[in-house]
């Protein structure tokens, strides 16, 4: 089923914010989804499995590298233009 989830990540705690925001987009668009990153928020569209495979992966990714908070808003009715 397609599905768009809009994610956030915040890094806690951390001298740099960048890394952690460079590398949810590499681990995204390393699945091959359709990703439009925002100035708050990125929007990630794709099938089910790959877009909640990308999420995990993503938070396991940045969580390696200090403490973070993700926030994910998930529809089936709001598709990635």
């Amino acid at each position: 089923m397609p599905i768009t989830a809009q994610v956030s990540v915040y890094p806690l705690r951390q001298p740099h914010f960048s890394p952690a925001i460079e590398r949810t987009l590499e681990v995204l668009r390393s699945h091959e989804l359709a990703v439009d990153p925002g100035t708050m928020s990125t929007l990630v569209s794709g099938e089910d499995d790959a877009v909640f495979a990308a999420l995990k992966e993503v938070f396991q990714e940045v969580a390696q590298q200090g403490e973070v908070v993700m926030v994910v808003t998930l529809s089936n009715a709001c598709p990635l233009r």
